[in-house]
């Protein structure tokens, strides 16, 4: 969802292709973020191998998004804490006080059973650490403009076995991105 405004400065200039790459640029981001859905609106069928990023994706990663099945009423849902300032509050706070893990601890933690969610943070340093995390947790690790795909002040989030995994910048010491960061 964007606002008209927004929509009035990209529609001129909307890619044809990869445009999730496109948003990450620094000229389209222009320091703006957007948070992205918990739950996915969409699930993915064989037709989505032709989408938008010509399959590249797909096998590894896009097939296993399942659409949800449950009703969420969001029109009588509170949805102020999704505000920008009241949300960065939270997201922060929240991933200030998680669990901190190496990766060897993450991938252990991941081959145990449990019961309820729990959630912890491992942090990087650079893009070459990120890119070991996410190689090991099997996530997508591509970078466009120095931006890991879906992070959110440099920080990416990921479930794996009932575990929230908040991969996160060294000491969150958030000072922007680093465009010269690729993979």
């Amino acid at each position: 969802m964007t606002t008209s405004n927004v929509w009035k400065e990209f529609r001129p200039k909307w890619p044809a292709g990869f445009w999730d790459d496109w948003m990450r640029e620094t000229e389209q981001r222009k320091a703006r973020s957007c948070i992205r859905p918990e739950i996915s609106r969409t699930g993915m069928t064989m037709q989505g191998k032709k989408g938008a990023s010509k399959g590249l994706f797909f096998n590894t990663h896009l097939k296993k998004i399942q659409l949800n099945t449950n009703a969420v009423n969001f029109t009588q849902m509170d949805l102020s804490y999704l505000l920008k300032d009241k949300y960065d509050t939270n997201f922060v706070e929240k991933v200030e006080n998680l669990p901190k893990l190496t990766l060897e601890g993450i991938i252990r933690k991941t081959l145990e059973t449990r019961d309820a969610e729990e959630s912890y943070a491992v942090s990087y340093q650079s893009a070459q650490d990120f890119i070991k995390i996410a190689d090991k947790l099997q996530i997508m690790k591509d970078f466009k403009a120095g931006v890991p795909r879906t992070a959110y002040k440099g920080i990416v989030t990921c479930y794996i076995s009932k575990m929230r995994i908040y991969i996160v910048p060294d000491k969150f010491t958030w000072h922007g991105y680093k465009p010269h960061w690729e993979d």
